[in-house]
């Protein structure tokens, strides 16, 4: 795939991904970011300037955790408003990909 094209549509889902791994647990920016390294290839630079919009967005909050080994983490966590934003995404992706798949599939 043109990585033009794969970094496209990474930047479509991200939103989406962040918002699902949210919505297993809180978390910290780095660990999220690895997560995302791992699961699609996402740069951790990504991730801060998207945190930061989801949060002046109302979908997640933030709190801090001390630490024994070092300063206190920022852990961000879903509002109502960011489950009922996942909750609305989730499906929107699940259509909107499985209508992909339809037109791909019967691609030669």
């Amino acid at each position: 795939m043109p990585e033009a094209i794969e970094i496209q549509l990474k930047k479509g889902v991200l939103e989406l991904c962040v918002l699902a791994l949210l919505s297993e647990h809180d978390s910290y920016a780095y660990e999220i970011a690895s997560r995302l390294a791992d699961g699609i290839g996402m740069g951790e630079g990504t991730i801060y300037p998207l945190m930061r919009r989801l949060q002046n967005d109302g979908l997640v909050e933030t709190y801090l955790v001390e630490s024994t080994a070092g300063p206190s983490r920022k852990y961000y966590r879903l509002t109502s408003a960011g489950a009922a934003s996942f909750s609305a995404q989730k499906a929107a992706w699940s259509s909107f990909a499985g209508a992909v798949q339809g037109i791909l599939g019967g691609a030669a």
